[in-house]
């Protein structure tokens, strides 16, 4: 794999962290209304929390689009979507296990449905699904790491 590919992936990984960012915050904070980044407080400091959070996920969103944009216009590079999107999902997966760990059980800050009987069933399926997301994008890369080496190799026969 190229040095362009791997910053593909890496500009990928940065959006997939600022979209599943965006994603958690709309689903889980204003349209399920489950929990706020930050629990213990107040209704002040709830939505302060989230409006940071909010502001982070658009900085890391911006921060992806400018790095794939660069890469672009430095590389000449064109296509290499199994690159972005293998990247996106390992991105979204990361996100997922280090919210998942660090704000839900090593700071307890908040859980997936807070107050819920099974909330650490929920917690579990939170972290899971970011161990999935994580596995099918490094899959993804994997495989097309592969069938390139194996391209290359044809040529070089």
């Amino acid at each position: 794999m190229g040095a362009a590919q791997k910053r593909l992936i890496w500009a990928g990984v940065i959006l997939g962290i600022g979209l599943m960012g965006a994603l958690d915050g709309i689903i889980f904070h204003q349209l399920l209304q489950w929990h706020s980044v930050y629990m213990p407080t107040d209704s002040h400091g709830r939505i302060l929390s989230d409006g940071l959070f909010h502001a982070f996920t658009i900085v890391v969103l911006v921060a992806g689009i400018l790095y794939l944009w660069r890469i672009g216009q430095t590389s000449g590079l064109h296509g290499g979507w199994r690159e972005i999107g293998s990247g996106v999902l390992m991105g979204a997966g990361f996100f997922n296990l280090a919210e998942g760990l660090v704000n839900h059980q090593i700071l307890g800050i908040h859980h997936v449905k807070q107050g819920d009987p099974n909330e650490f069933a929920y917690d579990m399926a939170f972290l899971a699904s970011g161990v999935l997301l994580f596995a099918i994008g490094w899959l993804l890369r994997k495989r097309e790491g592969d069938r390139k080496e194996a391209k290359g190799r044809e040529k070089a026969l």
